[in-house]
C-alpha cells in the first residue's frame, strides 16, 4: 500500500470556513512522477504519424511563412498572454494568505524550466500555452513533483504533434505516440487544454483551421504579381532623336560629325536633367515610356484583390483587420467597440488558461501544507483606459456604500466586496 498524505485544504466556497480533507499522492506514487522518471518516457522520439498531425505542421508553416498570418497569431497570443499571477483566496485568514502568497511567488519563478533558457517563470509558460492554443489547437503538459514530495517541480510540455487519440478502450482518449508504443495520457499528472473544444472536436481546434485555402489564394496572387513585375522589368524611358536634315554642299564626314554632336548634346541634357527639371528640345526629340500599360489601374486592381484576401485571412482568425493596420476609414468609437469584442474573446481563452494555472497552484499549496486555494488573475488594463476604469471603480464604490447605508448588506459583506475593488 503506497503512502499518501492527507492535507487540510481551505474551501473558499463555504461561508463557515469548513476544511476539506484532500488526499495528495506522495513522492513514491506513479501518478506524480519526478522529472527524472518522466524523462524516460519523453525521451522517446515519436514518428511522423497520422491523425491530423500534418495539419498542425501546415499551421506552423503558415504562421512562419505568411506575414499576415504571423501578425494575427502574434496579436492573439500577446493579447491573451497578459501579465498573470496566482493569488490566494481573500476569505482565508491573513496569516494563511501571507504564507500562501510567498509559496505561490516562489512557484511562479521556477514553474517552467526550459533547457538553454534562463526565462523559466510563469510569464514564459503563459506565452507558450497561448501560442500552442491558437496555433496548434491545444496544449498538454506533465506536472512533476520534487523528489521528496514537498512541492511542485515544474511543468514539462508535450508537443501537440506527438499527441494522438486511442479508440481501443471504448472511448476516445489521448495517447503520446512514440517509436515503439503509445503511452496513455489518461493520468492525473497530465493536463490537456483544448482550444474551443466541443462535442465534434473535444481535443481542440486551431485558430488557423479556416484559412489554409484562402492563404493559398493570397499567396498565389502574390506570386502572380511577382512574376508580372519580373517580366516587366524596370520602367525605362526611350528617347528617340530624329537626325537633322543634311545641308546643301555638306560632306558626308561633316554631316556625320554634326549629327553626332547633336546626339551627344541631347543625351547629356537628358542625363543631367534633375527630378525638378524639364527637358527642352526641338520637336525632333520624342520621349516614350517602356513598361506595362495601365500601370496605375493594374496596381490598384492588384491592391484591392490582395487587400480582400488579407481581410479574409484576418477574418478567418477571428481578428478585426484594423488591429493589424488594415483600418480603412474606421472611426475611433467603432475601433474601440471592435477592440472590446476582441478583448471579450481574449477573456474567454484566459479563463481556460486560468483553470490550468489554478490546478498547478492548488497542488503546490496542498503539498506545502497551506490550507487555502488560489486563483489566477490576468492584468488586462491599458493606459488609455485608465480614466474610464477610474470612473467605473468610483461608481462601483458609490453603489457599494449606498447598499451598506441602506442596510441591504452587512459590514462583513461590504468589506469583502470592497476588497475585490482594490
Amino acid at each position: 500500500m503506497k503512502s499518501k498524505k492527507t492535507i487540510a485544504v481551505y474551501n473558499r466556497k463555504s461561508n463557515n470556513s469548513l476544511r476539506q480533507a484532500v488526499s495528495v499522492a506522495g513522492a513514491d506514487d506513479r501518478s506524480l512522477p519526478t522529472a527524472a522518471r518522466l524523462e524516460r518516457v519523453l525521451r522517446l522520439t515519436p514518428p511522423e504519424v497520422h491523425e491530423g498531425r500534418h495539419r498542425i505542421r501546415l499551421y506552423r508553416f503558415l504562421a512562419e511563412s505568411i506575414p499576415s498570418v504571423s501578425a494575427c497569431l502574434w496579436t492573439w497570443v500577446r493579447l491573451t498572454a497578459s501579465p498573470a499571477r496566482l493569488v490566494p483566496d481573500e476569505t482565508a485568514p491573513l496569516a494563511v494568505q501571507d504564507r500562501a502568497r510567498a509559496v505561490l511567488e516562489q512557484l511562479a519563478r521556477r514553474l517552467y524550466p526550459r533547457p538553454h533558457n534562463r526565462h523559466t517563470d510563469l510569464k514564459r509558460l503563459v506565452t507558450d500555452v497561448c501560442l500552442h492554443l491558437y496555433r496548434d489547437g491545444g496544449f498538454g503538459g506533465f506536472l512533476t513533483v520534487l523528489a521528496d514530495g514537498s512541492g511542485v517541480d515544474g511543468v514539462f510540455p508535450v508537443d501537440p504533434v506527438h499527441i494522438g487519440t486511442d479508440y481501443s478502450r471504448g472511448r476516445v482518449s489521448l495517447v503520446l505516440q512514440t517509436d515503439t508504443k503509445a503511452v496513455s495520457l489518461d493520468r492525473p499528472d497530465f493536463y490537456h487544454l483544448p482550444m474551443g473544444g466541443g462535442v465534434d472536436d473535444p481535443f481542440g481546434r486551431s485558430l488557423l483551421a479556416g484559412i489554409p485555402f484562402v492563404a493559398y489564394i493570397e499567396q498565389q496572387l502574390v506570386d502572380d504579381m511577382r512574376r508580372a513585375v519580373h517580366n516587366a522589368g524596370y520602367h525605362r524611358l526611350h528617347v528617340k532623336i530624329t537626325p537633322p536634315e543634311r545641308q546643301a554642299g555638306e560632306s558626308d564626314r561633316g554631316y556625320t560629325e554634326r549629327i553626332n554632336e547633336y546626339f551627344d548634346a541631347t543625351v547629356g541634357m537628358i542625363r543631367s536633367c534633375r527630378t525638378e527639371d524639364n527637358p527642352v528640345t526641338w520637336d525632333n526629340v520624342a520621349i516614350e515610356y517602356i513598361g506595362p500599360g495601365g500601370v496605375r489601374s493594374q496596381s490598384n486592381s492588384w491592391f484591392f484583390n490582395h487587400r480582400a484576401m488579407i481581410e479574409e485571412i484576418c477574418g478567418g482568425m477571428n481578428l478585426a483587420p484594423f488591429l493589424l493596420g488594415y483600418s480603412y476609414g474606421a472611426t475611433t468609437t467603432w475601433s474601440a467597440f471592435k477592440f472590446d469584442l476582441v478583448m471579450r474573446q481574449v477573456h474567454t481563452v484566459q479563463q481556460q488558461v486560468a483553470s490550468f494555472l489554478e490546478w498547478i497552484g492548488n497542488i503546490e499549496l496542498a503539498l506545502r501544507g497551506v490550507p487555502v486555494s488560489c486563483r489566477a488573475e490576468f492584468e488586462n488594463s491599458f493606459s488609455y483606459q485608465a480614466k474610464e476604469q477610474a470612473e467605473i471603480q468610483s461608481r462601483r464604490t458609490d453603489g457599494l456604500l449606498k447598499l451598506y447605508e441602506a442596510g441591504l448588506i452587512d459590514e462583513v459583506m461590504a468589506k469583502a466586496q470592497a476588497a475585490k475593488l482594490l
